[in-house]
């Protein structure tokens, strides 16, 4: 079946990359026979439209599959196409190397940038305003638009559009397909984004169920919340007619002490509506460099715009922190990251949860911002035997004898560090060649994690 479909993208691409490569080379001539009239040349009136583009309405590929979805335009399907080129057919791009000889440099009207080790050219959205509008100012103004938040290509997070600095031309961003619509369009496959310098973020999921998580009712009920909005957003917006005054999107605090259950309530809310949930790596966002911070968690809100995805950010509080009184330059720069923060976190469309174990922790200005704030309590002497039966529960090997409740009941411990003896216990079990897990290495284990905290059994 992969061979079909990668078979059928070919064909499809084939044809295209045809038709581009005459767009490409008629635009060359027209700019260059253009620089010939100004100099006392012959007139010529060819356009880059009246090369006709392939019928792709018989077409049974997924590439022509997404550009009948999305209604995608000739300057639009063209722009699709630069941004493939380089993954697919880079050679083509070659003939915007030629160098300006009056100036011995490349051409200023090309855009385009050199990667590291990329031996080809990489467009920018200078090159895809030049091929489609040439000198035509008009043109050039109209084009603009297809890299706007309402182009198909841009609100799909097909097209990704990576600024260097925010002092440069907008134009100069380098254009970049997205991998998930790269691999669509090619291999037919789909590859969930992985963590990477480009995307600082790991998709988390867990083997457990609703069952497994031991949480008071009260905290159960703010859980369903969210639950219910992932649900029925849409109703809610668009059936009911709300979207005028209610902001797509829903901000929620998951704050208490480690180990309580907060990234598994987010990996199950996920696994409850089939959304990805990705944690971001704070250190990998985090930078001492001014601008890197918010360019690095730009990668991931840009990224994540148009996917149902939920963005969970542990340990929050080293990233949203309080402002401070500006009395420094460092100080001024600080309180405006975290502005610029709270603004990303409020202009996302999906949902945002934020854990941190002390809520006091957090930037005020985020309380008005949040949908939902949940504490998450240490368990209780009946809940914790919950979790000792729930988590013991999946062996065999252990002995009967074993008083949980008593334990339960003496010992103040989260389902994390009740994991964590456990985990002790299995160890502590196979070293002393025993089949049976024993109250002893229980204890032992409780100790250790008591110990952990700075407390004694």
């Amino acid at each position: 079946m992969s061979d079909l479909v990668n078979q059928s993208n070919a064909h499809s691409l084939e044809k295209e990359l045809v038709w581009f490569n005459a767009v490409l080379d008629a635009r060359i001539a027209l700019y260059f026979e253009h620089e010939s009239e100004e100099e006392g040349g012959a007139s010529i009136s060819q356009s880059i439209y009246d090369i006709a583009a392939p019928n792709l309405s018989d077409d049974a590929s997924l590439y022509s599959d997404l550009v009948r979805e999305l209604s995608l335009s000739i300057d639009e399907r063209l722009i699709f196409l630069l941004a493939l080129i380089p993954h697919i057919r880079p050679d083509l791009l070659d003939i915007l190397f030629t160098r300006n000889k009056n100036f011995d440099r490349g051409f200023t009207q090309f855009g385009g940038l050199k990667g590291k080790n990329h031996g080809g050219f990489l467009p920018t959205c200078e090159t895809a305003v030049f091929l489609l509008a040439g000198s035509d100012l008009n043109k050039r103004f109209e084009i603009t638009r297809c890299f706007e938040g309402e182009s198909s290509l841009v609100s799909k997070g097909i097209v990704l559009l990576e600024h260097s600095a925010s002092d440069e031309p907008f134009m100069s961003a380098a254009l970049r397909v997205s991998t998930e619509y790269l691999n669509k369009v090619t291999t037919g496959l789909y590859h969930k984004p992985d963590y990477n310098m480009n995307f600082p973020a790991k998709l988390i999921t867990t083997k457990l169920t609703w069952e497994d998580l031991i949480l008071p009712t009260e905290v159960m009920m703010e859980i369903e919340n969210i639950v219910t909005w992932v649900k029925h957003s849409n109703t809610i917006m668009k059936d009911w007619g709300l979207e005028k005054v209610i902001k797509p999107g829903y901000r929620s605090l998951f704050y208490g002490p480690p180990g309580t259950g907060k990234t598994l309530t987010a990996s199950l809310i996920g696994s409850s509506v089939g959304a990805d949930v990705y944690r971001i790596d704070l250190s990998m966002v985090v930078s001492k460099y001014i601008g890197e911070t918010e360019k690095n968690l730009a990668n991931v809100f840009d990224q994540a715009e148009s996917k149902n995805w939920i963005l969970f950010f542990d340990e929050a509080d080293a990233l949203f922190g309080k402002r401070t009184q500006a009395n420094s330059s460092n100080d001024r720069y600080a309180n405006q990251e975290i502005s610029y923060l709270l603004q990303r976190v409020e202009d996302f469309p999906g949902v945002v949860v934020l854990a941190s174990n002390i809520k006091a922790n957090i930037d005020e200005a985020f309380s008005r911002r949040f949908q939902s704030i949940v504490y998450f309590p240490m368990p209780d002497s009946e809940n914790r035997l919950l979790l000792w039966e729930r988590i013991l529960g999946a062996t065999k090997n252990i002995d009967l004898e074993i008083s949980l409740k008593g334990i339960a009941e003496k010992y103040e411990l989260s389902g994390g560090s009740i994991t964590n003896v456990v985990r002790y216990g299995a160890i502590s079990t196979l070293q002393a060649n025993r089949a049976k897990i024993i109250e002893d290495d229980l204890i032992e284990g409780i100790t250790k994690e008591l110990r952990k905290e700075g407390k004694t059994a």
